[in-house]
């Protein structure tokens, strides 16, 4: 772990390098919530060489362009953003904050940036649509008992004034993440997966299962043994893709993409985009970077639908390959999770700036006028 000075530590967080806000966090958090955060599956490799693999990038900078102050603006699925630069869903925030997901939301209403809300989230998702509702705000989706309450969370997504669904569907069965195994992970003791059907505080149909005691002690192995329960939540398929596509007006993202045949496959069967990610490193070990799958999925994709892409995007520089290659807009977790830990919203708020600056420092020096126009040719192996 690195080693805060007393300079360092007293730097605010957006002068703090993406090394030192971990290393903070780590300092605060207790050890296996900080290994929850933090950790992968398997050997870690995929999650080692996400950040690796934008390096190996390199810029072809453009002269004398006149370039002097960016265009950051966007639009997602037809929704103005601030940056291309937004949060990826991560479960369980109120084990870093006491605020949890509502801190996130009001960092990222903050900021102008897109919040992707995790169906695992410690406050239920109509919670979260309420703060800030102009700000804009995607719900990911897992399935979590069976079909109707599925579709139910799917419904109340669209009711709370969610602007896309995001299928994660690279989850059949939990990765095999052995910090937790090895810490036994439980959730703290008065949290609780607010849109589980045995955790949340009441069902809101009627028709659904009703909630348990509503009180916490999930743990991973239990985790893993309900995604496992193939006979109750069978794994989803493209047909799956095509339901949603067709249960609400929400447009369908697919995320955890990383070739470019199921780009086009989950196209044909009516998603509106796709997302390349690995789940941070916490599924498939020794998976392919989302740096390399970026460059196949654009390419399959060929500008019918827009893409995403997340996974080891850890600074502005990193954000400018990722639209070189092809993204739409890019996301992060870890980055902002430490954010949080540290500062609640204020943190949330302060890295989503810093990596806005780096972007737009580095869109400068290298003669790039807009996000909406990173040429392919910015970049090179």
């Amino acid at each position: 772990m690195a080693d805060l000075s007393r300079a360092d530590a007293a730097l605010p967080l957006p002068k703090r390098t993406g090394a030192d806000l971990e290393a903070r966090a780590r300092e605060l958090l207790p050890p296996a919530v900080y290994d929850y955060y933090a950790g992968g599956s398997e050997t870690e490799t995929t999650l080692l060489e996400a950040p690796l693999a934008w390096q190996r990038w390199r810029l072809r900078p453009r002269m004398l362009s006149g370039v002097s102050a960016p265009e950051l603006t966007t639009t997602v699925l037809g929704t103005p953003v601030a940056s291309p630069i937004g949060v990826a869903p991560w479960a369980l925030q109120r084990m870093a904050h006491p605020e949890g997901e509502l801190a996130t939301a009001a960092g990222c209403a903050r900021t102008g940036s897109l919040m992707t809300v995790s169906t695992t989230a410690t406050v239920p998702l109509d919670e979260v649509a309420a703060v800030a509702p102009e700000s804009a705000k995607w719900f990911q989706l897992y399935q979590v008992h069976g079909p109707a309450y599925t579709d139910d969370l799917v419904r109340r997504a669209a009711a709370a004034g969610y602007r896309a669904l995001v299928l994660t569907v690279d989850l059949p069965i939990l990765g095999r993440r052995l910090r937790d195994l090895a810490n036994d992970f439980q959730l703290p003791e008065g949290l609780v997966m607010a849109n589980h059907p045995d955790q949340a505080a009441e069902p809101v149909n009627p028709e659904l299962p009703v909630s348990a005691a509503g009180g916490s002690g999930v743990s991973v192995r239990r985790l893993s043994e309900a995604l496992d329960s193939v006979d109750e939540t069978p794994p989803w398929t493209y047909a799956n893709v095509e339901h949603f596509a067709g249960l609400t007006d929400l447009p369908v993202v697919v995320k955890g993409v990383l070739r470019g045949d199921d780009a086009q496959r989950c196209l044909e069967a009516g998603a509106s985009a796709v997302w390349v990610s690995t789940h941070g490193g916490r599924q498939v070990d020794r998976a392919v970077s989302s740096a390399a799958a970026l460059v196949d999925v654009v390419s399959a994709v060929n500008d019918h639908a827009e893409v995403y892409v997340d996974g080891g995007i850890r600074s502005g520089t990193d954000a400018l390959i990722a639209l070189a290659l092809g993204a739409r807009v890019v996301f992060c977790a870890r980055p902002v999770i430490w954010g949080l830990a540290i500062d609640g919203v204020d943190g949330v708020a302060d890295v989503l700036s810093r990596l806005r600056t780096e972007l737009a420092h580095s869109m400068t020096l290298c003669g790039v006028a807009s996000v909406q126009r990173v040429p392919r040719d910015l970049v090179t192996l």
